[in-house]
């Protein structure tokens, strides 16, 4: 899961980038409005810790903004205690928890995870399943029908991508941006390699899952009939 955080103390930033970190999750940091806007534009993140005071553009208006372009990534509001005006406002538009600062880094990553569980993508045991296969997005291990195998990180993150781009086509840009980020020299030809390893641990686990390729666009998962 990838995590952006858009607040503008450093420190508190830092902090919170760590702690998420240590927890198994991908975090970029922005520390104004508008960068924070063009990040969240991306699409490539799994939730957003926003902090409501901001330069440039505000917390609450970067929020109004993505919903209103249809972005429908979790966002988490951090604000300070208090600011209940501030509070209703971004729950009104369209924010799906807020935290007050300072807060207790367990109830922080419980909000975290409902807010990633309300949206349909991680089971509470870290397991996320498509047809006939199961991922432990924790330990790494792919099983199906009985049998498991490792995987290695770039394939978990690859396979649990596909999964929770469900019928979508996932284009090959986006999944650079996704797993290897923004500022990776990551090509087409390094997503392909990954493509082919997981295809080859598919048919080792004799699963009805594959993956299919759209030319020209990206891939896609399939359950063979």
């Amino acid at each position: 899961m990838r995590i952006l955080i858009v607040e503008d103390e450093a420190h508190l930033a830092e902090a919170l980038a760590q702690i998420l970190q240590k927890h198994h999750y991908f975090v970029d940091v922005v520390h104004d409005g508008s960068s924070g806007l063009d990040y969240a534009r991306s699409g490539i993140y799994d939730l957003l810790l926003l902090d409501i005071m901001l330069p440039g553009i505000s917390g609450l208006a970067l929020l109004q903004t993505i919903r209103k372009e249809g972005i429908s990534t979790p966002v988490i509001l951090l604000t300070a205690r208090g600011e209940t005006s501030d509070k209703v406002s971004g729950l009104d538009y369209g924010a799906d928890d807020y935290i007050a600062k300072p807060f207790v880094t367990e109830e922080l990553l419980a909000r975290i995870r409902a807010a990633l569980r309300r949206k349909g993508e991680v089971m509470p045991d870290h397991t996320i399943q498509y047809g006939d296969i199961e991922l432990n997005t924790a330990t790494l291990k792919l099983s199906c029908h009985g049998k498991e195998i490792k995987l290695i990180l770039k394939e978990s993150e690859l396979l649990q991508l596909l999964i929770m781009r469900k019928q979508a086509v996932t284009p090959k840009e986006m999944i650079i941006e996704k797993i290897w980020g923004f500022d990776s020299e990551a090509e087409h030809n390094n997503v392909e390699v990954y493509v082919s390893f997981l295809r080859k641990k598919l048919v080792h686990l004799n699963s009805a899952v594959g993956i299919n390729t759209i030319r020209g666009v990206g891939y896609v998962l399939e359950v063979k009939a």
